[in-house]
């Protein structure tokens, strides 16, 4: 299984916002039920992320105006990411080694195209587990043979 087939929700759970937007309104948006808030540079390709952790960081380091800051100064910059042709248990192997609740899914340009939450990854291969064990239990007794 790929990326590729958790797509449509992954666009859903997209929000992006430009570097230059000022922190208080990337909070806005993680506050609205958003867990992951995309960051995009020049030609809109993926710059950073914004999740509540940044935010928080930065309410602590900050000695008065800390919203007042660039979202780019916040993000974080080293963004694990992936493309709709990653092998889907690869991306959640990655994602449980480093903790990850959600990935930015990026297309060949680097442009956001959505984000892969853990949980669906998660729900998906399992549902797909659960279908080869139908399979090999039917194929063992059986079923459907004439």
């Amino acid at each position: 299984m790929f990326v590729q087939a958790l797509l449509p929700v992954a666009r859903e759970r997209l929000v992006t916002i430009d570097a230059a937007t000022l922190l208080f309104e990337a909070a806005g948006l993680l506050r609205s039920g958003t867990d992951l808030v995309v960051v995009c540079g020049a030609e809109e390709g993926l710059a950073g992320v914004i999740t509540k952790t940044d935010v928080v960081r930065q309410v602590e380091a900050c000695q008065g105006a800390c919203f007042a800051v660039l979202a780019s100064a916040v993000m974080t910059r080293h963004v694990i990411l992936c493309q709709p042709s990653d092998w889907l248990p690869d991306v959640w192997a990655k994602m449980r080694d480093r903790g990850l609740k959600n990935v930015p899914i990026a297309d060949d340009k680097g442009r956001p195209i959505g984000v892969l939450n853990a949980r669906d990854a998660l729900e998906t291969l399992l549902r797909e587990a659960e279908d080869e064990e139908t399979l090999l239990r039917e194929y063992v007794t059986g079923v459907g043979y004439h």
